[in-house]
This record gives structure tokens, C-alpha cells and sequence, in this order.
């Protein structure tokens, strides 16, 4: 297990600065979050702690520790738990129903113009991680098994996983153009290849192809759930282009720009895939919580390894969000024991030396310990939700993919 699994699980509590921006910022306004439902502020603390409120911070900093312990004590259980021989390999039980995807996709880009199909194939070579793919097929067998014990996925379930990977890949092409990224998977990117117009053209060209092969599916519940996704990511967009100079309003700000451009296309698609094996609202529900927070561990665990893994293992340059002037969960938890960061989280990091800087902050504070606790608390909350659903292998694959999640390292 990844040694920096192991220093979270048993390193120190946030910090009590951080404490306070935790407890006021994660989930209000988002619909989204291990404390999601409930009103934002007071109420989202009353749920966190198990009772008022209303108590000194010195108070509330003691229940957190307390938490703190038992959940993480829960968490590292969860981990042998989830090691255990009768949880299998997600990816060995999702490929059987991934077997052929990129060809199939292939299919769907299918142009004569051999440019432009040339573009729109480059990043669908087979080796990427295939992960959103992957939890859709599980959530839809995990869904099927549930509902009439029926193991074997649907044609328009398996369409809504080739869906998921081509609106997932036309936002990387987009991004890649936005942020002038030179490199992707480990190697180099549309845009530094054909150019930025170009580049736009192909993403538009995958989203449409997306959208053709939604269309075909002909359910316009499934149509509505996926076209959230596409908003969503404009969104999601945007809010990464604004910042917040309050510090609790620019982590929710973070939090709901994560839910935006990662989480809500695992959880639009798992949504999408249960609600075609089965009628009932609550397994929807399921669905759509389970991917919700395991997409949102994701991408915490993509901000930590953006400090804590080398650009060999990302496939793409290291620090690249400092460099972009953008401030993530690392950086906000660091800002709690090193205030000096606000002018640079607010000039973006724009000035000589601001990135060096600023990573060496990070690297210095609690920051990649505190969100990847953070990111720990989604993937148990995961659990939580898909354990609801009758065991099965592809249940379990499931709850076995929220440690995969925690203890990536690219």
C-alpha cells in the first residue's frame, strides 16, 4: 500500500485552522459531499459532529479528534477489509464488458476526413486508465444483480460507458487548449500537435459523436441526466477561472468546482446506467451518491499526486495547477499554517519565485495529509452508499475501487 496512505492514516488531525474552513465550507451550496442534504453552515455542522452547533471552537476541536480517530481507525479497517480475497480486481471484472471499447468509439468518430478522425483517435489508443468506463459497467451489473438478479449488462448500459469516455476525452482536448498543456499520458497534446483551433474542432467533433450515440439510446430521462454532465463541465470551467478572497467561501468554491468538472460525470453516468436496469428511485439515489463521491476522491487524490508524484508517473508535468494559478485542497489546507499564501492564492501565483514558493509551502505544511483525509471521507461515505445494494461481485469490485482511488499513484 502507497506509503503516503499510511502517514495519513495515522498522522495528526488537521490542523485547527483548517478545522474551521472544513467544517464552514465543505458541502454548503455544493449538493454535494459526504454532509450533502442538508442545509448549508450550522446544519452541515450539526451533522458532522452528532449534535448543536453551538459550543466553543476549543470544544468542537476535541469532538473532531475524537472523530478523527474513530473514522480513520474505520477507514484503515475498510482497508484490510477491502484486500480481503473475496473482493476482486474491479478492472479484471469490468473488462469483460470493455472488451472491444475503443474500437467501438472508434466506430462512433468515424470521418471521412482522415485529419480529423486522425485527432479525434489520438487519445483513444487503449492506453489510458478507463476508469469512468469501468465504474459504469460495475454500477450497471451492481444495479441489474440488484433488481432482478440479472449479471449481464444492457446495450444502451454498455452505450452510456462509451458516452462517459468520449465526453471525458473531448473535455481533456478542450482543457489541453485552455491551459496550453504540452504533454497527456506521456505524450504530447492535441493542441501542441494540430493547434489550439484545431484541437477545439476535434473536442467539439467527440462531443458531438457523444451526443449522436446518446441520442440513439432513445430515453430522454437518460438524455436529460447526460446533458447535465456537458453544462456541468462548461460550469465547472468557469468557476476555475474565478477565485474567492474569502478563505471557508474559496473552499466550497474549490469543492463545487471539483463536483462540476470530475464528479458529476461519474455520478451523471452511474445515475444514467441504474436508471435503465431498474425502476427504483432509491437505487438511483445509490448510484448517483456512489459516484458522486468517489469522483470528487478522484480528483483530490489528482491534486495531492500534482505535489507528490514525479511527471513520469502522471504522464504530464508536475505542479502544473500552481503554474495554471490555480489553488487546490494541498494548497488551501497549507494556507491555514502559512497565511503569507493568500496574496499569492489571490494574484494567482503570477509573480517570479510564486510557484516555487508556494509548492514548497505545501510540501513544508499538512496539506496533502489533510486532503487526503478529505479524500477518505468521500470514498468511505462510497461505501457507505453502494453497500446498500445486494452483494455481488460487481458490489464489491465497487467498494474495492474506492481504495484504487486512494492509493493511485498516477
Amino acid at each position: 500500500m502507497a506509503l503516503w496512505w499510511r502517514r495519513c492514516c495515522f498522522s495528526r488531525a488537521p490542523a485547527f485552522g483548517s478545522l474551521r474552513s472544513l467544517l464552514g465550507a465543505v458541502g454548503p451550496r455544493l449538493g454535494c459531499g459526504p454532509w450533502a442534504g442538508r442545509a448549508a453552515g450550522r446544519a452541515e455542522m450539526h451533522y458532522f459532529l452528532g449534535r448543536s452547533s453551538v459550543l466553543s471552537f476549543p470544544k468542537i476541536r476535541s469532538i473532531f479528534l475524537r472523530f478523527h480517530h474513530t473514522t480513520t481507525s474505520r477507514m484503515c479497517s475498510c482497508s484490510k477489509t477491502v484486500t480481503d480475497e473475496k473482493y476482486k480486481d474491479p478492472f479484471k471484472i469490468g473488462r469483460k464488458d470493455l472488451k472491444n471499447l475503443y474500437e467501438d468509439i472508434k466506430k462512433e468518430l468515424f470521418v471521412s476526413t482522415a485529419e480529423l478522425r486522425e485527432m479525434c483517435e489520438y487519445y483513444f489508443d487503449g492506453k489510458g486508465k478507463a476508469f469512468r468506463p469501468m465504474i459504469v459497467v460495475l454500477m450497471a451489473r451492481a444495479c441489474n444483480i440488484h433488481h432482478n438478479n440479472s449479471g449481464e449488462v444492457q446495450a444502451s448500459q454498455r452505450s452510456v460507458a462509451i458516452i462517459a469516455e468520449m465526453i471525458h476525452t473531448a473535455s481533456l482536448v478542450h482543457d489541453d487548449v485552455i491551459d496550453d498543456a504540452n504533454s497527456r499520458r506521456g505524450k504530447m497534446t492535441v493542441n501542441q500537435i494540430w493547434g489550439e483551433r484545431k484541437a477545439v474542432l476535434a473536442g467539439d467533433f467527440i462531443l458531438s459523436a457523444a451526443s449522436v450515440a446518446l441520442a440513439r439510446i432513445g430515453n430522454t430521462t437518460i438524455i436529460s441526466v447526460l446533458s447535465q454532465v456537458i453544462e456541468d463541465l462548461v460550469r465547472g470551467e468557469f468557476l476555475q477561472l474565478g477565485s474567492k478572497e474569502n478563505e471557508n467561501e474559496r473552499f466550497a468554491h474549490y469543492l463545487e468546482k471539483t463536483f462540476k468538472k470530475t464528479a458529476s460525470l461519474i455520478a451523471n453516468s452511474c445515475k444514467a446506467v441504474s436508471i435503465l436496469g431498474c425502476p427504483d428511485p432509491k437505487i438511483h439515489e445509490i448510484a448517483y451518491q456512489y459516484g458522486k463521491n468517489v469522483g470528487i476522491a478522484f480528483q483530490l487524490i489528482d491534486d495531492v499526486l500534482d505535489f507528490t508524484s514525479c511527471a513520469d508517473q502522471l504522464g504530464k508535468p508536475t505542479a502544473a495547477d500552481l503554474k495554471l494559478g490555480l489553488a487546490t485542497g494541498p494548497v488551501l489546507f497549507a494556507c491555514q499554517q502559512f497565511p503569507e499564501m493568500n496574496a499569492m492564492i489571490m494574484r494567482r501565483f503570477s509573480l517570479p519565485g510564486d510557484v516555487e514558493r508556494a509548492r514548497q509551502y505545501v510540501l513544508q505544511s499538512d496539506g496533502v495529509q489533510q486532503t487526503t483525509y478529505l479524500a477518505q471521507r468521500y470514498c468511505h461515505e462510497a461505501m457507505k452508499e453502494i453497500s446498500k445494494l445486494r452483494p455481488s461481485p460487481e458490489r464489491d469490485a465497487l467498494i474495492q475501487l474506492t481504495e484504487t482511488v486512494l492509493t493511485r499513484d498516477k
